[in-house]
């Protein structure tokens, strides 16, 4: 089980290649090279370092959250250091080879590593600045840690993702679906502008006076589709005061706390977020955890609820009052490496079938299936005002299991299974932070009714698809 998961394991996880995919992205990488790239003209350039195969630090340069995407390997990894060195490497290998920025490495199937082409690492343009007026200016590369440490030691907030190592630029792209979005919104909701190096090498400010596509595009567009974004501008709010909490039931019981959790949460006040975990096994088992913006006095009750209606006495039960920075590491988990395989399905109502759930984890050891609720800010803004589709919808799914590279394939299937097994119960759609390319109809299960919008968006950026990938809305399918 995967440590993480154990709340929502804000991760990436890999997809075993098949023939179609490989042959695919060879063909891609194919059409993509032109001409060699001058590597010694741009280390010549850059103010960081240009790493090449062979080179000290490279082999840890290179290297994804995932080690399952071990076997992606650039050929070189630029450790942008300013707009400037993002500038180069744009030029350098637009169009010779492929090209995709990095910032915390959790790209569900590698996309931030691509085979052969030119890694942009903006891990060292990672600053946090928070202005006299609360916005923060934050660096592309920055992760959630350096986020919430800046926030909170000047005393604001704002939603985003749990897993610490995770890069902002992944989550706000997104969408960005955190511990707090039923107060706050999504963090794609938080932006307010942002500099992006075009794919003509053009370093843009974006924002909705200026460019108002290209924003709107941004807020749940998905990373890697219209440039390479180094650096964000978000609105913050006033840090409250934070209840933390875990509710672990007996195993056994995930019919009878699932019955319970989806109308709960469905009624609960916005200051309340909670998802449910189920994990897979002989006898499948489930724990509840959450943040609560407020005291813990206030939240008690509200747990005590969900106990009633579920008839189920918790084995463990935590509940801690903490502050911004201390909750935010409450679902953050440990920093290593780890192997996994993840999906992901979108509930638009409060209709999962808790029998068949439990059914549909039976049996998968290592599995977890983790809703995460929304609702309440999230669905305040319309499904078209930006990019990220998913404002009506009840809550998110994410299938996530463990794996090794000798596991991969097997796990993989099993993965599909409950993706299928979800579908049935017609439970679609997909969150484009946990990207699939097994995922049924991708596009349209991201990004529904802004799909070619966001499509159109994308050609008008990149029309000669230098931020190519498999799964980038360029890509017809």
């Amino acid at each position: 089980m995967a440590r993480d998961s154990l709340f929502h394991a804000r991760r990436a996880g890999n997809r075993p290649r098949t023939s179609e995919q490989t042959s695919s992205r060879t063909a891609a990488r194919a059409a993509g090279v032109k001409a060699d790239v001058d590597w010694s003209g741009l280390r010549q350039r850059m103010r960081g370092a240009l790493l090449r195969p062979g080179d000290p630090g490279f082999e840890d340069a290179r290297k994804l959250f995932n080690p399952l995407n071990d076997d992606h390997v650039p050929a070189a990894v630029a450790q942008c250091e300013s707009v400037a060195d993002v500038r180069e490497g744009v030029l350098a290998a637009a169009n010779r080879v492929p090209l995709a920025a990095r910032s915390g490495g959790h790209s569900y199937v590698g996309y931030s590593a691509p085979h052969g082409g030119l890694t942009l690492d903006l891990r060292r343009m990672s600053a946090v600045e928070v202005q006299p007026d609360g916005t923060a200016i934050v660096g592309a590369g920055a992760n959630l840690r350096d986020v919430y440490s800046g926030l909170g030691r000047a005393n604001r907030c704002m939603p985003g993702g749990s897993c610490f190592t995770v890069g902002i630029a992944g989550v706000a792209l997104g969408g960005g679906i955190g511990v707090l979005p039923r107060k706050f919104g999504l963090t794609c909701d938080h932006l307010l502008a942002a500099e992006l190096v075009s794919a003509d090498g053009r370093t843009l400010t974006v924002s909705a006076a200026r460019t108002p596509d290209l924003f709107w595009a941004l807020r749940g567009g998905g990373g890697g589709n219209f440039g390479v974004v180094t650096q964000f501008t978000f609105s913050t709010d006033p840090a409250p005061a934070l209840t933390v909490f875990l509710i672990v039931f007996p195993a056994g019981k995930v019919t009878e706390v699932l019955s319970a959790w989806q109308p709960w949460i469905a009624s609960a006040p916005r200051e309340l977020w909670a998802n449910l975990n189920v994990s897979g096994g002989d006898v499948p088992g489930c724990r509840v955890a959450g943040c609560f913006v407020g005291p813990s006095s206030a939240c008690t009750p509200l747990l005590d609820d969900l106990v009633a209606r579920s008839g189920v006495l918790p084995s463990r039960r935590t509940v801690q009052d903490r502050d911004y920075f201390n909750a935010m590491r409450f679902f953050s988990g440990r920093p290593d490496r780890e192997s996994f395989v993840a999906s992901s399905r979108v509930l638009n109502s409060p209709a999962a079938d808790p029998a068949a759930v439990n059914t549909l984890l039976t049996g998968r050891t290592g599995m977890a299936l983790i809703l995460d609720p929304l609702g309440g800010a999230v669905a305040d803004v319309g499904a078209q005002q930006t990019a990220f589709p998913h404002r009506s919808a009840f809550a998110t799914a994410q299938i996530y299991a463990s794996a090794t590279a000798a596991s991969e394939a097997e796990v993989t299937r099993s993965v599909a299974e409950v993706v299928a097994g979800l579908a049935h119960q017609g439970i679609g759609g997909g969150y484009v932070n946990y990207i699939d390319p097994d995922l049924p109809d991708w596009p349209t299960a991201y990004y529904g009714p802004n799909l070619e919008r966001l499509r159109s968006i994308a050609h008008d950026y990149d029309p000669d698809q230098v931020f190519g990938f498999p799964q980038a809305l360029t890509q017809q399918v």
